[in-house]
């Protein structure tokens, strides 16, 4: 069983069993009730990306590809253009939180990244001092949600640390979520942040150190809990899936490819389980 698998299992058990329901709860199902979910406030996890782990569940089948593809949209294109999303990466997933008729998510994840070049000034400072602690990535902007309606953003916050040991430098980060649908959402973001630090850190010819994952608000949709209870008696696979990132040391951020990540020794527990999203 995989770190990720351990730590999945406990949180489903621990969010059925002692969990809270929600009131008055922002989300909706497709066919207008309102989504409610129990949850837990306040879960941590550390991975040691160093060492082999690696925060994708064997337990089901997670779309790693469409995942890894939304970061370039964010974080390179730096964009909230879903026709870019769409016909570029060819990911359609976003287009049920179009705002009106704008083609967009609103001034939402890549707009901010854009508006403050987040990015250019992240690989910046890093270059100029790599020790030091101000490597921040907040997509909370209050003008922006004051302007534009659309989804207030998930995974809000990430933080960089550079560390040495020996001769070896390692980027360390860290992913602050508001909130998280464990089933269908958690592996797939922390993977996503994991593909993004080591983007940056193969940018600077570092490799990937710790990655630490906090959830305010971890939940499971009252429409999911048979899956839930499925999920716990499957037993994990015993593969060890790793990211690897197929390019030279020192490649340019802004160089780097969907395609030159390759996940390797993932053979996940099928048949996949099907989720009606929340809106």
């Amino acid at each position: 069983m995989t770190r990720a698998d351990e730590l999945f299992k406990a949180n489903i058990e621990q969010i059925m069993t002692e969990g809270v329901f929600s009131q008055q709860a922002r989300p909706k199902y497709k066919d207008g009730r309102v989504a409610n979910s129990k949850y837990l406030t306040g879960v941590f996890a550390t991975y040691d990306l160093s060492k082999g782990d690696f925060p994708i569940t064997t337990l089901r089948p997670i779309p790693i590809k469409s995942a890894i593809k939304e970061i370039f949209w964010i974080y390179q294109d730096q964009s909230n253009d879903l026709s870019i999303l769409n016909d570029k990466y060819g990911v359609k997933y976003w287009n049920d939180w179009e705002v009106g008729q704008t083609g967009t998510i609103g001034l939402r994840y890549g707009a901010i990244v854009k508006k403050h070049d987040i990015i250019g000034k992240l690989l910046k400072q890093l270059e100029e001092n790599p020790w030091n602690r101000r490597n921040v990535i907040s997509l909370w902007d209050y003008e922006a949600f004051d302007s534009s309606e659309g989804l207030l953003p998930c995974a809000f916050q990430t933080m960089f640390d550079v560390r040495q040991v020996g001769e070896q430098i390692y980027l360390d980060a860290t992913l602050t979520q508001r909130s998280n649908d464990m089933l269908v959402a958690h592996h797939i973001n922390a993977m996503q942040y994991v593909a993004l630090q080591m983007m940056i850190a193969k940018h600077f010819g570092w490799q990937v150190g710790k990655f630490f994952y906090f959830v305010n608000n971890l939940h499971i949709y009252d429409n999911q809990f048979e899956q839930a209870q499925e999920l716990l008696r499957r037993q994990p696979s015993a593969c060890q899936p790793r990211l690897v990132l197929n390019v030279p040391d020192k490649t340019d951020f802004f160089a780097i490819k969907p395609e030159d990540f390759e996940l390797v020794d993932y053979d996940p527990i099928k048949p996949q389980l099907s989720f009606d999203l929340a809106i």
